[in-house]
């Protein structure tokens, strides 16, 4: 019973200390909308300056008409009223707002970024108390600056105004108290309000006002003035229209011009929220522009099948959120330059100029699509449609234009009418600051969601801006466009069932023939390796969707073959968009009603035996330097699941050089589709025997003379993985730490072997070489004292790709490592056991000889022979890499590892230590050299120990031979000991150490086989020797009284029992 209390109790404490939260995190959440401190709630708003602020506003109030009683004001005003990141501007006369510190910024001429001027404000407080007849007081804080690459976010109420500067960044906050009126002639909302804020001083009479920035450093502690003379009037449209969207503002200086907290004065533009409601009622505007509609434009007559279901409007604000529309070349245009190379309606910056036309990487986002759905009489639905267009420079970043709300010359406000019927959106455009009657609501937007796809036909989304006056067209059209992507095909768009229209099959069968004749490899390749293909799956649709994830890839590449100077990085982005009759992924298909998938895929035979050739459609593009000006291949073609190859036509973007296209007369809208791309696909099979990474060749039909040639390309990825082998994964470090584990099993036992053979063979036991064991111990214990395994060494060093997270946490992994240290550990104390055996038999037998020490084997000169040969091998592996690299052998080079470490690496250290592995593998040569010296009589090795070595230090090699190369050149040091890019273990090495290793183990078998006597007469060629004579000076102790000495007689038993324990 206590202990049912007990925990009844316990049960009792965690559900109030449960519901206390609860009750805490509701007390913060406000609206349901977010979550906000409570100290916010008592900060106390001053309005001290409020008849101040009506006596410099008198202009304001003197138009203001009397406010009608709404409770709903106070929420209008701080929701509606307020806006984030718009524009600010000042006309210089000599007396700039703030500074900018643009000492980052790069100073070459390709370069021509331009710093953005952003401004927020909201309404922190409307104060009732303080409201009169015709206004409202409140305070608000306005945030503007310069950046680069920054937006300005609201930040806590209450704050003190504060400037700051860093490097391309200003910031300054400007706190505000004033009234809100609402204007009678015009119908404006208008905010007038008296600001606080810490000014940057200027420098009066000089050339450079800021000259502190540039002395300023990395302390951010600018020289500031308080000013509370500052004047800012805010004018709102009260309703929220096509033309009547803009917020203008105006913020000046009420100090005289001779005060140094003076400024010129500060425009301000933007548009109101999404909290506003729009309200539709330009049909007069939007007939001029789309009357009779449908409007008659290109897209309406070439055969693409238009989407006019119900839901355009969720599909279109689904595309083009937060997402960026390519705009395209004037690749039609036939006029002068100057008229080609306008941007539409827009106005170009400097930016935009600097492309010549081409429009490389200048963007479209849309803001704030709205719709209003409306029926007929005739019960036709249509849709009307409100957006703001706005063109982005190259060096803009998409997603902070997608946050700006400034109206400008880049921008244009837009609405129009969509109907089922076509599935047209026409709009009408209004570019920056317009009214009903100005002359810049002067163009008609056509947008588009197609439904078919083909290799000229990428586009999700697509439309043109168009001049409405086409007698006096004051551009060429100017056409936009989305490229689709296989991810975003789902929800609504989905159901309508996009497909793609194959029409480069027969071509890509000319290719296939071209590049794959058949041969005896092709039969074997065929018959021994498995490639991606059509897996059993619930459903054919979902088995295509497997091998479509499978054949996708996201990689860096290197030139293939790898050239030792390698190239930037440069990545491959290959998105398979049709497979068979598959169009996109699986589960984009799940709103529909496919009888098929409810089927499973392996129960339909004739699927099994009839889709041999699949057909495909993909965008490949490439990310780097070396290939800026080839990014983007539209492909289709064929891909062989039996021998994993893709046979494409390749479609290129040409449209960009505009100014040439006129004079090639073989182009298919725009694109050159006179290139063949051959991709190969690593096995799914024999992985680590294979090196698994997909090759692509690129090359160019067009002669060389042609403007659109290019050389051929030739590329391979980084190992790729497959999905199921990512799920049923067994990394290469895993194959290699069970392999490791056997080899290192194998030489544990190859040494108890000969730790058992010296105890029936004492006479034998001071002739084994302690440089051998010395050499063999070396390479046990540098494990344990650096943690990398010697044996392994090289392979560890090899491989491939970046460690995988997962891999490391492995307990699998784990406890790999863990088993093979413990064998490294039980390997090294093994042969420590064997060193101390010798090393006490040689004393015991100086003791029975001591007048005669030089009958004792030594290894003094053993070991200088050894070291002699050694370092000739080692300077003559120096001298072989210079010549083959071409490079100082002593040279010094930095390296990241895949983890982010940053390394050294001196090629002759790494030389050094792959040498090292090279004396481990000849680990019998000083045995060979001390057998010769002591001219032995006997077997000091046992068969089995040193035939069982040299073949586990043999597998290595023989694995490297068999195994796939080194698939990542940028990280092939991630391991600290080599660098693989080094020619030091190279095929070659890989067959003449194990065949020098083969050489010496016969020789080690040769020499304890026959004694020195046979050999020197073996190795005699008439008069010739080429072993000398025998000599005294390591002849051997009759073994039988060595024996005796050490093993019998009744009284040496004590004797004999002392040596026994101390071994």
């Amino acid at each position: 019973m206590k202990v049912m209390s007990l925990g009844t109790c316990r049960c009792t404490m965690l559900g109030l200390l449960m519901l206390l939260c609860i009750s805490v995190v509701n007390a913060n959440f406000i609206d349901g909308r977010e979550f906000q401190p409570r100290n916010e709630r008592s900060i106390t708003y001053k309005y001290d300056r409020i008849d101040e602020a009506k006596r410099e506003c008198a202009l304001v109030l003197n138009s203001a008409s009397e406010l009608k009683p709404d409770d709903n004001r106070v929420y209008i005003i701080k929701e509606e009223l307020s806006f984030m990141n718009g524009d600010w501007w000042q006309i210089s006369k000599g007396a700039p707002l703030m500074p900018f510190d643009d000492r980052d910024l790069p100073k070459n001429s390709s370069d021509v970024r331009s710093p953005l001027n952003l401004v927020s404000f909201w309404v922190s407080d409307v104060n009732r108390a303080h409201q009169s007849k015709n206004s409202v007081s409140l305070s608000g804080v306005l945030l503007m600056g310069i950046t680069l690459e920054g937006l300005y976010m609201r930040e806590s109420d209450g704050g003190s105004p504060h400037f700051d500067i860093w490097p391309s960044y200003s910031r300054l906050s400007v706190s505000f108290q004033g009234i809100y009126t609402e204007s009678k002639n015009d119908g404006e909302r208008v905010m007038c309000l008296l600001g606080t804020a810490m000014l940057p001083s200027r420098q009066p009479d000089s050339s450079d006002p800021w000259d502190w920035v540039r002395v300023s450093g990395e302390i951010n502690q600018p020289p500031l003035l308080q000013d509370d003379q500052i004047l800012l009037v805010l004018r709102y449209p009260r309703t929220f229209t096509l033309t009547n969207r803009a917020i203008r503002g105006t913020m000046k200086s009420l100090n005289p011009k001779s005060n140094h907290k003076y400024f010129d004065e500060v425009y301000i533009s933007s548009w109101l929220g999404t909290s506003a409601n729009y309200e539709f009622g330009s049909e007069k505007i939007v007939s001029k522009a789309c009357n009779p509609y449908p409007y008659q434009d290109n897209f309406t007559s070439v055969g693409i099948e238009i989407y006019k279901g119900l839901d355009f409007c969720e599909i279109l604000e689904r595309f083009t959120q937060q997402q960026a529309l390519t705009i395209v070349p004037n690749w039609r245009c036939n006029g002068t330059d100057e008229f080609c190379s306008k941007l539409g309606p827009f106005v170009s910056d400097k930016e935009i100029k600097a492309t010549n036309g081409s429009f490389k990487d200048v963007k479209l986002v849309l803001h704030d699509v709205r719709c209003e759905k409306m029926t007929f009489s005739e019960n036709e639905g249509f849709t009307r449609v409100s957006a703001v267009f706005a063109a982005v420079p190259p060096f803009e970043s998409h997603f902070i234009a997608a946050q700006r709300t400034g109206l400008n010359n880049m921008t244009v406000s837009a609405e129009g009418i969509w109907k089922s019927s076509s599935g047209q959106l026409c709009m009408v455009g209004c570019l920056g600051f317009s009214d009903s009657e100005s002359k810049a609501c002067d163009s008609r937007i056509c947008l588009y969601v197609p439904l078919s796809f083909s290799i000229d036909q990428r586009s999700i989304v697509l439309g043109t801006f168009s001049s409405i006056h086409e007698s006096n067209r004051s551009y060429f059209p100017l056409f936009f466009e989305k490229l689709v992507r296989p991810m975003e095909l789902w929800d609504q768009y989905s159901a309508a069932h996009p497909y793609y229209k194959y029409s480069k099959i027969d071509s890509a069968g000319a290719v296939l023939e071209k590049n794959e004749p058949f041969n005896f490899g092709t039969v074997i390749k065929r018959s021994l390796l498995k490639f991606p293909k059509i897996e059993d799956a619930d459903s054919f649709l979902v088995s295509l969707s497997l091998l479509s994830e499978d054949l996708t890839l996201d990689v860096s590449v290197v030139p293939d073959p790898i050239p030792r100077s390698l190239p930037p990085n440069t990545y491959v982005q290959m998105e398979i968009l049709a497979l068979g009759p598959l169009f996109g992924r699986y589960w984009a298909l799940r709103n529909g009603s496919n009888t098929e998938e409810e089927t499973p895929y392996h129960a339909k035979a004739e699927y099994n035996e009839k889709q041999l050739l699949l057909n495909v459609s993909a965008q490949l593009s490439l990310i780097g330097i070396p290939y800026s000006n080839f990014s983007v291949l539209f492909l289709e073609g064929l891909y062989d699941p039996l021998v994993g190859k893709m046979y494409l036509i390749g479609c290129r973007d040409v449209r960009a050089s505009w100014k040439i296209l006129y004079e090639s007369m073989d182009l298919e809208a725009g694109l050159d589709c006179l290139i063949e791309v051959v991709m190969s696909y690593p096995p799914t099979t024999s992985r680590w025997l294979v090196n698994p990474a997909a090759r692509i060749s690129i090359s160019s039909q067009r002669n060389e003379d042609d403007p659109l040639y290019f050389r051929s390309i030739k590329l391979q990825t980084l190992p790729i993985m497959y999905k199921r082998q990512r799920e049923e994964i067994l990394s290469r470090r895993g194959v290699e730490g069970i392999l490791h584990i056997l080899t290192l099993s194998v030489a544990i036992a190859c040494i108890l072997s000969q730790l058992l053979y010296i105890r029936d063979n004492v006479e034998s036991v001071p002739y084994l070489s302690l440089v051998m064991l010395g050499v063999q111990a070396l390479g046990y214990g540098l494990p344990l004292i650096t943690g990398a395994e010697a044996l392994f060494k090289k392979l560890a060093s090899e491989s491939y790709g970046s460690p995988s997270y997962d891999l490391e946490k492995s307990q699998w992994i784990r406890m790999i490592d863990y088993t093979v240290k413990l064998l490294v550990l039980f390997a090294f104390s093994l042969t420590m056991r064997l060193c101390q055996k010798v090393w006490k038999s040689r004393i015991r037998l100086l003791t029975r000889t001591p007048l005669e020490p030089h009958r004792v084997p030594r290894d003094k000169w053993v070991f200088l022979t050894t070291l002699t040969i050694h370092s000739i091998g080692y300077i003559t592996v120096l001298i072989i890499h210079l010549v083959n690299t071409n490079q100082k052998p002593l040279q010094t080079e930095k390296y990241v590892d895949a983890r982010g470490n940053s390394h050294t690496l001196r090629e002759w250290e790494t030389e050094l230590e792959e040498y090292l592995g090279l004396v481990q593998d000849f680990f019998l040569l000083p045995q060979i050299v001390g057998n010769l010296m002591w001219r032995i009589h006997s077997k000091p090795l046992r068969n089995m120990y040193f035939i069982g070595i040299t073949v586990v230090r043999l597998l290595p090699h023989i694995y490297d031979y068999i195994r796939s190369p080194i698939p990542n050149p940028y990280f092939s040091e991630e391991y600290e000991f080599v660098n693989p890019r080094l020619d030091f273990y190279s095929k070659f090495g890989d067959i003449a150490i194990p065949a020098t290793a083969v050489f010496l183990a016969v020789a080690i078998f040769v020499q304890q086989r026959w004694n020195y006597e046979k050999l020197s007469q073996t190795l005699s060629f008439g008069k010739s020797k080429f072993l000398p004579l025998g000599s005294r000076v390591y002849e051997r102790l009759p073994s039988v009284s060595v024996e005796a000495e050490l093993v019998s007689g009744d009284n040496k038993n004590g004797l004999h029992e002392k040596e026994h324990n101390e071994e």
